[in-house]
């Protein structure tokens, strides 16, 4: 029976000539709820030596009951097909259609289409396909509650369903699952009851073992380190599987990251080969990097491979541990894939995924600086992309997620930690009671995305709301957190008393989000972030920010070094990506331990790969100045190297790079841009104009699909 209550049922048909023809239809849902739905999958598969452990913080479910709506104005009859997941109806001009919903006729006129759908089991989500009408992001897609469209803060609203790359009636969104391709180990080595395996590199997939015969008891120890696989009690990942099989090969069930793997087997058990299958979501690399410095060079190339592990169906922070996502990681993976990937869907995918539905009861991941960063994140991707409809779309989450925060601020007007709340910031020994400069910072840089979004979505009044916020708020931090003895920003306030500690922290999130002027920069420079008296940030995660604050500030001869030191320290001890911390002062099995665990650190952590964003903002020079590189700089530094190259990626294409001590080469692409850079002497250049700023600063504007080349003398 047609009318059956099912929790889910799939029903779609397809005709030949729709299949022939050219579709423009995409599957389609509630806006956020088939990333919400993924990332419960995703975050729900981490163990620790196989106890489950789920996330600590909300997970949301997505809408049960969707309506998806169109108006339509035909000039002759058409015929539809169907595809939904779950249960639904349809109306058209708000009658139900009694005969076969798969496959439906609209006579000619104007009309109004509506599919109601069910499903409990993942997302209600339609495809809609004609010859003029299909489903896609312009539809409108309303909550239902009560069979009533609900008029909750938050609801979609006419021209921003969800949707993803679901192009065809067969490709249904519950059935998403990342690609795999099989890779061989690079050494095995057996003994009477164990093979170690080495891939020769961190990766993540399933293992594979040809030829298997016997039966009895088969383990498997997954180590990123032969330390690791090798320590069969304290190993952090292991399965364990009872074989029963005749000459067959095996697949383990579950995708886990190593590099090494200790298979330990009964003695009745053999194979003849291990392999894997590679899980990975297809990634097409457009950021590029090279220069005269090969250790440099590697640190790139390590760097690619750390962040394309973490990018999967959404940005982790590491594939071996969590399997979560967590806002103040996955900001800064956003950043390092505009220098590499340019993947906008992981950005949007990750954003959706990490604020969930409404309503909003706590902060993201729980933690105060983390439902911080998720606002910064947006604003960066704006800039980095010009996608006006992914804001208007995440908007109205926007606005009751600053709502959350907006009721949690002190008599004070900032922000503290207050009962439930994890204020983070970094692992470094520091207080994190009352009020801190840096998360006060953090929320200025908030209030002002929101007020960039609330002018775009035409909301004037909220758009002055929270622009004055911001600029009080930035007073605020001022008067109460800069000490004019010290000449920096000091750490936190505690019920009226400041904490004259200097911590980096504040004092670089001022510099890089342009909130100093040229006094205070300087001093900032040398008394906080050049001078070792000062706590030092021993983190890739801070060390991401430290180093763009310096970079910000020209000093790229400085960060050259420190990169080579830090990110080289690691090639030096192994590391084939990039860790989570790193401490030259460890050695040993030290080096893998954490939390208490000896091999609870991640070695293959997003925020280890920084110098993806770093080389190629601040190096290569290449940064959008109005959102979507509508309008850009180049602003190319050596940071004491002989020569760099390579590409930065922008919504219209790549721009190439390419600078020594003598010759400056910029390929431009769509966009306005603007070439800045010192030169000791008069420089030349055939193809634009040269414009002297004094000081031996040079400018010249760049247009759109040309090649430049100019002769100039390093200061």
């Amino acid at each position: 029976m047609r009318n059956r209550l099912i929790l889910c049922c799939i029903l779609f048909i397809v005709c030949s000539t729709h299949l022939a023809a050219q579709s423009r239809a995409t599957w389609i849902w509630y806006p956020g709820d088939f990333e919400i739905w993924l990332s419960n999958k995703m975050q729900t598969k981490r163990t620790e030596r196989n106890a489950f452990i789920p996330p600590f913080w909300r997970l949301y479910s997505h809408q049960i009951v969707v309506n998806f709506s169109k108006q339509l104005n035909l000039a002759q009859p058409e015929e539809i097909t169907v595809a939904v997941e779950g249960q639904y109806n349809v109306t058209i001009d708000g009658k139900y259609v009694q005969s076969d919903i798969r496959r439906i006729t609209l006579p000619a006129g104007k009309h109004s289409i509506n599919f109601q759908v069910y499903n409990q089991v993942s997302p209600p989500s339609i495809y809609v396909q004609g010859k003029t009408i299909y489903s896609d992001p312009t539809w409108t897609v309303e909550v239902v509650h009560n069979n009533s469209a609900d008029n909750m803060p938050g609801k979609a609203t006419n021209g921003y369903a969800g949707s993803w790359n679901f192009d065809g009636p067969e490709k249904l969104p519950s059935r998403y699952s990342l690609p795999t391709k099989e890779v061989k180990a690079t050494s095995i080595k057996r003994n009477a009851q164990s093979v170690l395996v080495d891939f020769g590199q961190e990766t993540i997939g399933f293992v594979q073992l040809k030829g298997l015969t016997g039966s009895g008891k088969l383990s498997l120890y997954f180590g990123e380190s032969q330390e690791e696989a090798l320590s069969v009690d304290s190993c952090e990942i292991l399965d364990h599987y009872t074989i029963n099989s005749n000459s067959t090969n095996f697949t383990a069930s579950n995708a886990r990251a190593f590099r090494f793997v200790n298979i330990v087997h009964e003695p009745g058990i053999q194979f003849a080969d291990v392999s894997m299958l590679y899980e990975y979501l297809p990634l097409a690399q457009r950021g590029t990097f090279k220069s005269s410095d090969e250790q440099l060079n590697k640190i790139w190339d390590v760097s690619i491979r750390t962040l394309e592990l973490n990018t999967r169906e959404f940005f982790l922070d590491g594939i071996k541990r969590d399997h979560w996502v967590w806002s103040g990681d996955a900001v800064q993976s956003y950043l390092m894939n505009y220098y590499s990937f340019f993947d906008n869907e992981s950005v949007k995918r990750t954003t959706w995924a990490l604020r969930g539905a409404e309503p909003v009861e706590s902060h993201i991941n729980t933690i105060l600086d983390y439902s911080l960063y998720w606002f910064t994140g947006i604003y960066d991707y704006y800039q980095y992309t010009g996608d006006e409809a992914f804001l208007k779309t995440i908007y109205p989450r926007m606005v009751t997620l600053m709502d959350f925060v907006l009721k949690r601020r002190n008599n004070n007007g900032m922000l503290e930690g207050l009962p439930g709340d994890w204020v983070f910031l970094d692992w470094a020994p520091m207080t994190k009671e009352g009020e801190l400069s840096a998360e006060q910072l953090l929320f200025a840089r908030s209030l002002e995305t929101m007020a960039l979004c609330a002018s775009l979505m035409n909301d004037t009044e909220k758009a002055a709301s929270y622009g004055q916020l911001a600029t009080d708020l930035k007073t605020k931090i001022l008067d109460t957190f800069w000490d004019p003895n010290q000449q920096a920003f000091i750490h936190s306030r505690k019920d009226g008393q400041v904490n004259r500690q200097v911590t980096r922290y504040a004092n670089m999130f001022a510099t890089m989000f342009g909130y100093l002027d040229s006094t205070k920069v300087n001093a900032v420079t040398k008394n906080v972030l050049m001078n070792d008296k000062v706590q030092k940030i021993t983190t890739p995660y801070m060390r991401f920010y430290e180093l763009a604050a310096l970079a910000e500030i020209g000093q790229q001869a400085y960060v050259t070094k420190e990169i080579k030191d830090y990110w080289g320290g690691m090639l030096q001890e192994g590391a084939t990506t990039f860790w989570e911390a790193y401490d030259p002062k460890e050695k040993g099995a030290a080096r893998y331990a954490m939390y208490g665990r000896p091999f609870g650190k991640s070695l293959c952590h997003a925020w280890g790969a920084s110098p993806l964003y770093l080389l190629g903002k601040y190096y290569l020079g290449v940064k959008p100045v109005q959102p979507g590189y509508a309008n850009y700089v180049i602003e190319p530094n050596l940071g004491g190297l002989q020569w760099i190259e390579g590409k930065v990626p922008t919504p219209q294409g790549d721009i190439a790079v390419s600078v020594n001590t003598r010759q400056i080469k910029v390929n431009t692409v769509g966009g306005k841009g603007l070439l800045r850079f010192k030169s000791a002497k008069k420089p030349a250049c055939k193809e634009g104009q040269l414009i002297s700023k004094g000081k031996q600063t040079f400018e010249m504007a760049l247009e759109a699909g040309k090649n430049y080349i100019v002769s100039y003398s390093l200061p």
